[in-house]
């Protein structure tokens, strides 16, 4: 894009006029989608069962969650595949491109160590009020427990992406195949995919190229299915209050609770001293981030606002594009401290 049509978009952009009503924001709905969720919920509850099977409402709220879960898990596979080998291939374009990797890794997994602890001490505190609804045998040892070469042969993919089908159910009530897939398999191809075409060099511009645009075009999908997060929230909420009703979902707000403490003190303790280490002014930082904190705290997706974090990086906290392009979508793929906590 030349400058002359840059400044034309920005003045498209601030010339839009803003919507004064509240319904309009994604926050609210949200909200919107969770008290109608509890209610809906309630009224499930009330209706109660007929002839010992979940009432239609039950039912309903059942299949549109399970349906936007899985709207959801459909875009993993390809968001991260392309986000992982867009990020590494976009080295090419950094100066001192090893040691910078070396230290943009270095620092997330301090980060993600930091946030690891403090969820394990989180988890130690608010265990005895988590496990209060727990039966004796829910809560017996589990029956193996898996080994460190166990997981390093686990990473290792068994065939393209790491995809698995397999069938659940009985003979009785028929058979359902389910494909499954894991995570950190994903990453590892996409990383050795990345590395190959960096190695490669031109030759391998095509395929760099086809892998920003799938990546582009699979950000634009799932920003429609988070725009259906507030009836994935209703649907969600009203099935869980209308399965375990209210007193048992009791331990899940303590769980929820604990979730929230745990953020709060990643982003009150963790990456404040991180940046008074490096230098850096605190309430500069957040004050130059909010518009990724605020709209990713009420969509829950990293990846979602990929784009919105990528255009902050670069225009608010003044970091190359060549290195925010490598860093800001290996991170939102792979670092995601809020998990860890």
């Amino acid at each position: 894009m030349s400058a002359s049509q840059q400044v034309r978009a920005d003045e498209a952009r601030t010339e839009k006029p803003r919507s004064t009503n509240p319904l309009s924001k994604f926050s609210v709905q949200i909200v919107i989608g969770l008290i109608a969720g509890i209610a809906l919920g309630f009224a499930a509850a009330a209706i109660g069962q007929v002839d010992n099977q979940p009432n239609w409402l039950t039912t309903t709220l059942g299949e549109i969650g399970s349906a936007y879960v899985g709207l959801l898990r459909l875009l993993v596979v390809p968001l991260v595949f392309t986000a992982v080998i867009s990020s590494i291939a976009r080295l090419r374009e950094v100066t001192n491109a090893a040691r910078l990797a070396v230290q943009t890794l270095v620092w997330f997994a301090i980060t993600a160590a930091a946030s690891v602890i403090l969820g394990i001490l989180i988890g130690i505190v608010s265990g005895p009020w988590l496990t209060a609804g727990v039966s004796g045998d829910a809560a017996a040892e589990p029956g193996r427990v898996g080994s460190w070469t166990a997981f390093l042969t686990g990473l290792i993919p068994s065939n393209f992406l790491g995809l698995q089908v397999g069938l659940r159910g009985t003979a009785e009530t028929g058979f359902t195949a389910s494909a499954d897939f894991n995570v950190l398999q994903i990453i590892v191809l996409a990383i050795a995919f990345g590395i190959a075409a960096l190695k490669i060099g031109d030759k391998a511009a095509g395929f760099i190229g086809f892998t920003e645009s799938a990546l582009a075009v699979v950000q634009k999908v799932l920003w429609w299915v988070i725009r259906l997060a507030p009836i994935g929230t209703a649907a969600l909420i009203g099935k869980a209050i209308a399965t375990y009703g209210w007193s048992s979902l009791a331990s899940l707000g303590v769980f929820v609770i604990a979730i929230y403490v745990g953020l709060v003190l990643v982003w009150a303790i963790v990456y404040p001293a991180i940046l008074r280490l490096n230098g850096l002014s605190v309430a500069q930082f957040y004050k130059n981030v909010w518009p990724v904190i605020t709209l990713g705290f009420v969509t829950r997706s990293s990846i979602g606002v990929l784009p919105v974090t990528q255009e902050v990086t670069e225009r608010n906290l003044g970091v190359p594009r060549s290195y925010a392009s490598f860093a800001v979508p290996l991170g939102a793929t792979t670092k995601m401290d809020g998990c860890a906590a």
